[in-house]
Formats: C-alpha cells, structure tokens, sequence
C-alpha cells in the first residue's frame, strides 16, 4: 500500500486528506460496471429491464423538479434558474430554426423534450454506480 495525500480546496482552506492506492480502488470498484449483471423485473408477462426504467423515472423527476422550482416565481430580474432554462430554450430554439427551417415552432416542445431527456439520461446513466444500488 502506498499512502499519498489529497489537497482538497474549500473557501481558502487547504485541507490534507491522508490516502491509499486501496481506498481509490475501493471508491472505482463501486462504480464499476460489470458486463451481464443486470437486473430485470416481471410486469404482467413481460420482462422489463429495472435499470433502465428506474434510470428513466429518476431523470423525468429531475427534469419535472427542476423546472417546477426554476420557473415557479417568475421574477421581472430573472433568476439563476430562469436564466439557465432561458438559454437552454434558446439553444433548442436555433437549432431547431438552423435544421428545420422556418416552421420550426411546433416543432420546439417535442425537439427540447427528446432533447432534454436523452442528455440528461446519458449524464445520470454515466454517472451513477449501479453497483451500490
């Protein structure tokens, strides 16, 4: 075992974390993935793929409450989270105005839906160790 230290910065602080080799291996084997785990669930006949849908209902929930609580008060100065959406609507906007054309408005709720859950989905499905789960 070969013990190094990590610098953690916080707020002009410098604290020192004593660490081994073990203990990141540890940390990498929890979120491992690991080929043919997976876990599937039976609904009325037919086999669902858990992960998937559990993964699924976790980033409907982050889009539906992040929304919810950005937009909720609208203010005359935007807030931190009405800006965000702000730029995020505008962006699907002119990408759905540069690749549609100048019909594209109808096209914006269905375009920024899709858009919204798959990058969302990758980001959580990347990001969360199943293992712990």
């Amino acid at each position: 075992m070969i013990p190094f230290k990590v610098l953690f910065l916080s707020e002009g602080n410098m604290n020192v974390l004593s660490c081994s080799i073990n203990t990141l291996k540890e940390l990498y084997d929890i979120s491992g993935v690991e080929v043919g785990q997976d876990f599937y669930w039976k609904i009325g006949g037919f086999q669902v793929h858990a992960q998937v849908l559990i993964t699924s209902w976790v980033v409907i929930a982050i889009l539906l409450g992040s929304t919810t609580i950005a937009v909720r008060n609208p203010q005359t100065i935007p807030t931190d989270g009405q800006n965000f959406f702000k730029y995020v609507l505008e962006f699907i906007q002119d990408v759905s105005k540069t690749q549609i054309g100048e019909e594209y408005g109808s096209w914006v709720p269905f375009i920024g839906t899709v858009f919204l859950f798959i990058f969302v989905l990758n980001w959580l499905g990347a990001l969360l160790p199943w293992k712990i789960i």
